[in-house]
């Protein structure tokens, strides 16, 4: 499904449960397979709402990146992080991210990252 996610939009696509990043496409695996889950992400999910970042006029800050850097270094300029919620339990998030300058993302990643979420809850349920 990250893969899907990765083509359709050319952003990268990262699929997370509670606490690692468990699926990823659009970027090197080893750069957020099996990697901590960041604030941003924990507090989107415990929240149970959609999280667009930056909101326009922001700037994104590292503890908001999607996954736990080392080095304190935020790459990244945009995200979507929707929760994943099956059965009335959040149990992950999918995230659309990318590190292209002057990218925003908007209703049409919201759409495609909820929609993704909505997609994975069914899924986990059956």
């Amino acid at each position: 499904y990250a893969d899907s996610l990765y083509e359709s939009t050319g952003h990268i696509a990262l699929i997370a449960d509670r606490d690692l990043v468990i699926a990823v496409a659009g970027a090197p695996k080893k750069e957020f397979l099996d990697k901590p889950i960041s604030k941003a992400v924990e507090n989107a999910i415990e929240e149970r709402k959609v999280v667009l970042m930056p909101k326009p006029g922001d700037h994104i800050y590292c503890e908001t990146c999607p996954v736990l850097e080392e080095e304190g270094e935020c790459q990244f300029t945009a995200q979507v992080i929707a929760p994943i919620i099956a059965e009335g339990d959040p149990i992950g998030a999918v995230i659309l991210t990318t590190r292209e300058p002057g990218v925003v993302m908007g209703d049409l990643e919201i759409k495609i990252a909820e929609t993704a979420a909505g997609f994975l809850a069914k899924q986990m349920e059956h």
